[in-house]
């Protein structure tokens, strides 16, 4: 073996698979089952090595990158955080490479195949999970990381309390002189992505247990996330004998799916019913909505900031940013 520029056989035969197998795991590390994967990733550790191409590649580009690995999800609120991102590398050396995901194999894929190949200067996280094995794996092999919306030790990040955020909404509400409150929050986020509205939930139903106030089953309603979905879902809500008389939605897409049922069944906001959402999109204001703000494009340029202060300074230290949410008021509640 010659140590200086260990190959692919080496590879092969230190983890006793064939080439092709590593191959795959080096370019479509998705085909291959986890144990597998974990045996090749493992001898490509001891032995050091680095694809040629990638590694010929990273020698001659002028540009330096910086990689965002996200959810292949069309949610506004992912929009808004990319474009937080690539307004803050705009003027920057470096240019931006996005990885959407749509399995669990894939973000897998994409954790073990990126601090091998060496093809990035940095790496975004944006609303994924991953454990401390891969996190360890970017650790040794010095892809400098910042994660938004999940805790990590090891990584700089980038937060909000969603728990903090729920009860927010519904203190505002029960100060508002309602008693009679609804929660309406998603269900079909993927296996591979994090899921806050659970922890908003959490924080509304400890706002309203606090202030000595009951949440019935019938007051929470978990539907997938769309607007015509929460619009069919607001219609069951107000259609009930005692419909509530506000309502917070974990989302702000979600309240405008409401806020057309309301227009619809001629409830008139927010006189018969209050609404309020989450997120505080670019549409909120357009259509006057009461919402929490969570500063989505700042989560975006702040984690560029704190990636590009570890890449110009690998001493300094990791920073956790807990981003504050405001409460916006407008029309609906």
């Amino acid at each position: 073996m010659n140590k200086l520029n260990p190959t692919i056989y080496e590879v092969a035969r230190q983890a006793g698979v064939s080439i092709t197998t590593v191959s795959r795991v080096l370019n479509d590390p998705q085909k291959v089952n986890p144990k597998t994967r974990q045996t090749v990733l493992a001898a490509i550790d001891r032995v050091g090595f680095i694809p040629r191409a990638e590694a010929r590649a990273r020698a001659i580009r002028e540009n330096r990158r910086i990689g965002v690995i996200m959810p292949f999800i069309t949610a506004p609120s992912f929009v808004q955080r990319l474009r937080g991102v690539a307004t803050a590398l705009m003027n920057t050396k470096y240019e931006l490479v996005i990885y959407t995901i749509d399995s669990l194999d894939r973000l897998h894929g994409y954790l073990a195949r990126l601090p091998l190949t060496q093809s990035l200067d940095g790496l975004i996280v944006v609303s994924l999970p991953f454990d401390d094995d891969e996190a360890q794996r970017l650790v040794e092999h010095g892809l400098e990381t910042v994660l938004i919306e999940f805790p990590q030790p090891c990584f700089s990040t980038v937060e909000i309390d969603d728990v903090a955020g729920g009860k927010m909404a519904a203190g505002y509400l029960i100060k508002k002189g309602h008693r009679k409150i609804a929660f309406m929050g998603d269900t079909d986020l993927p296996e591979y992505a994090i899921h806050p509205v659970s922890l908003r939930l959490s924080g509304f139903r400890l706002a309203m247990q606090e202030a000595g106030l009951y949440v019935p089953n019938e007051l929470v309603i978990l539907t997938p996330y769309s607007q015509e979905r929460a619009r069919q879902a607001a219609h069951d809500f107000l259609k009930l004998k005692e419909p509530p008389t506000a309502i917070f939605c974990a989302t702000d897409l979600q309240a405008f799916g409401v806020l057309r049922a309301a227009r619809e069944m001629g409830v008139k906001i927010p006189k018969d019913l209050a609404v309020i959402g989450f997120d505080d999109l670019d549409m909120a204001d357009y259509v006057g909505l009461t919402t929490i703000r969570q500063h989505l494009d700042d989560s975006g340029r702040i984690a560029v900031e704190l990636l590009l202060s570890r890449l110009t300074n690998p001493d300094h230290p990791v920073q956790h940013v807990k981003l504050p949410l405001t409460m916006v008021e407008r029309e609906t509640a």
